[in-house]
Order: structure tokens, then C-alpha cells, then sequence
């Protein structure tokens, strides 16, 4: 016990102080896993990986789903079946966010951060650039038409912001350190600026995506298991469990 506790509060050159909290405690062991941005390649690969290295553990994604890959229609529908299964907790994610805006009538800014290729899965917006165009209004309805129909709709607007279990909770973008989790909503999702420079005092951990890391990162009171699929073809996903050092999977 004292090899984790080393490991946990001393781990990450880069942490400003130390953190106050103990090891990652989850009430039981489970999986999180990183932004997948469209590649349901990807997320096929290491679902297979981890029915054998991790078989029946729950799975807790923290958002992003969709845009910049190629296939962000065949993930929403591959987490949706999950969820109903009853085997995964889906977050979600300002990519998220942002596509439900787009389909509610609100235009820019999706369309340059990958919504056109999320619009070009659902094989919609073909007269759409990424500022606008002459096929907007129709992509817009389109979009809402088909999320409507399939059921994306809703389930997209009912993703919850975290996740927690024991003194470990799963963010899409961290938090803001000097709020309750459930006092929260855009640090959730857009991130927090001090996030990375001030320690929880409620002594939680946080994994969370967001913010691309050449490899997975474990610093005091955080865990970042962001790998970049859409560009770097590399999904992360984490193993955390009770007086074990985080375990991490990719495919």
C-alpha cells in the first residue's frame, strides 16, 4: 500500500502541488474510455480487447464521439445498444454539445470543428462547407430529422455531465477544483483553467479526456486517457480499480 501511495502522490512532474487524496477507490473496478471522435474501428478493436483483458467490467465513455472521424453515425448507434444493454455509461462531450446545437437551429461553429464529416456519416450536408453554404438549413433539418428517427435524439440530450464511484469520477474535460461535481455543468465539458494547476480538497480523483496526450497520463488526483484516435489511430482506455495502479488498454 505504501508502493500506491508513492505512486499516486508523487507521479507527474508537471503537478503544481501535492495532491491531499489517496489512491483511486472505486466502489468496484471498472473501465474508462477516451474520446473516440468518429473512428468506430477503433472502438470495435478495443471493445474486443477488452472482453478479453477486462471481460465484464463496466464501461464509462467520456464523450466526443462524434466528429472528425469518418463513421460518427456507426458509433452513436454501437454506444446507444451498449447503454441499452446496460453495459456502458455514456458522457457527454462538448462535440456532443455542439452537434445538438447545430440540429436545434444554431449554426457555425460545428461545421469547422468535424461536423461535416459527423453530417457526411449520416451521408447528409454533401452542399454544406465548414461555413455554411447553401445546403445549411436543410442539413440542419436533416440532421435533427434522422437523430429524431433513430432515437439519438433523446438519448444524446440525456447523456449525464460525470460519473462517479467511490473517490474516482469520470468528467469529459476535468472540472472546476473548487466545485461540487453535481454544481457543474460547462467545466465539465469545456474544461476548467485551473484544472490542471489546483488539487481537488474533496480528495477525488479525475479521469477525463479532452485534452490530447501522446500517451495516457497519471498525475496526482487525475488521469488522462485522451490519445488523439481520430489523428494518431490510438484509442485509450483505463482499468481502475481498488489498491491497483491504473491499467491501460489501446487498440
Amino acid at each position: 500500500m505504501l508502493g500506491l501511495n508513492k505512486l499516486f502522490t508523487r507521479s507527474g512532474a508537471a503537478a503544481a502541488v501535492e495532491f491531499s487524496g489517496g489512491p483511486p477507490a472505486p466502489e468496484a473496478p471498472f473501465v474508462a474510455v477516451g474520446d473516440i471522435h468518429g473512428r468506430d474501428d477503433l472502438l470495435a478493436r478495443l471493445l474486443a480487447k477488452l472482453d478479453a483483458d477486462a471481460p465484464g467490467l463496466p464501461l464509462v465513455f467520456v464523450g466526443d464521439y462524434v466528429d472528425r472521424g469518418e463513421a460518427s453515425a456507426a458509433v452513436l448507434w454501437r454506444l446507444k445498444a451498449l447503454c441499452a444493454e446496460g453495459r456502458a455509461t455514456c458522457l457527454r462531450g462538448n462535440h456532443e454539445e455542439m452537434m445538438l446545437d447545430f440540429a436545434g437551429g444554431k449554426y457555425p461553429r460545428w461545421l469547422a470543428f468535424g461536423g461535416l464529416q459527423t453530417l457526411a456519416s449520416f451521408g447528409i450536408g454533401a452542399e454544406v462547407s465548414e461555413t455554411g453554404g447553401p445546403g445549411l438549413e436543410a442539413a440542419q433539418a436533416a440532421l435533427a430529422e434522422l437523430l429524431e428517427a433513430e432515437g439519438l435524439l433523446a438519448w444524446l440530450k440525456g447523456l449525464p455531465r460525470y460519473w462517479q464511484s467511490g473517490n474516482v469520477a469520470v468528467t469529459h474535460a476535468g472540472a472546476d477544483p473548487a466545485r461540487p461535481l453535481n454544481a457543474q455543468k460547462t467545466a465539465l465539458t469545456m474544461g476548467h483553467p485551473e484544472f490542471f494547476s489546483t488539487p481537488r480538497t474533496d480528495g477525488n480523483w479525475i479521469v477525463h479526456g479532452h485534452y490530447i496526450r501522446d500517451t495516457p497520463e497519471v498525475h496526482p488526483g487525475r488521469i488522462a486517457i485522451d490519445t488523439g484516435a481520430y489523428a494518431t489511430g490510438q484509442l485509450t482506455a483505463v482499468v481502475i480499480a481498488h489498491d491497483r495502479p491504473p491499467r491501460f488498454i489501446k487498440a
